[in-house]
């Protein structure tokens, strides 16, 4: 897969991005006082062939000038009807207010809609302020039943895929 969004390439993660992408999303985390932790709600990214490639979910890199700045990813989960959970949307501080991240939901949703999937599911923290936005202004609806420690909110989307 890869698409573009104005300069920048949205690409598949490939293995030898493992430690740059894992270094993005500590920086990311650290930056809203949030903690990398490998071995609980951030062990995906260190093995991203098992949690995703393997289990028919997408693990995708944000570039500029072969230059990784963010993330984003999907994976089916047993939760909901058909459903898949949007994990790992990240971008560095330099990338962002550029309307990157609106254009990277809508693709990982027209790609959940493409391989027949009907929910997603979104977890996150309310400190990260700019998500919140971006998922409620985008159709998704505040839920229960957040399984994440370092989070304290979960959205759910339909899909209509009529």
């Amino acid at each position: 897969m890869k698409k573009y969004y104005r300069d920048f390439v949205i690409r598949n993660w490939q293995p030898d991005d493992r430690q740059i992408v894992a270094n993005i999303i500590g920086s990311v985390l650290a930056e809203y006082s949030l903690n990398w932790e490998p071995e609980d709600a951030d062990r995906d990214v260190l093995q991203v062939e098992k949690f995703y490639q393997n289990v028919g979910g997408e693990f995708w890199v944000i570039e500029k000038q072969e230059k990784i700045l963010g993330t984003a990813a999907y994976y089916p989960i047993s939760r909901g009807n058909k459903a898949v959970e949007i994990r790992k949307m990240y971008l560095l501080p330099e990338i962002r207010n550029q309307g990157l991240g609106k254009f990277l939901l809508k693709e990982l949703e027209n790609k959940i809609i493409e391989c027949k999937f009907q929910e997603i599911w979104i977890e996150t923290a309310t400190v990260l302020q700019e998500a919140v936005k971006l998922y409620e202004s985008s159709g998704y609806y505040l839920t229960t039943g957040v399984e994440t420690k370092r989070c304290d909110r979960i959205y759910q989307k339909i899909l209509d895929t009529k």
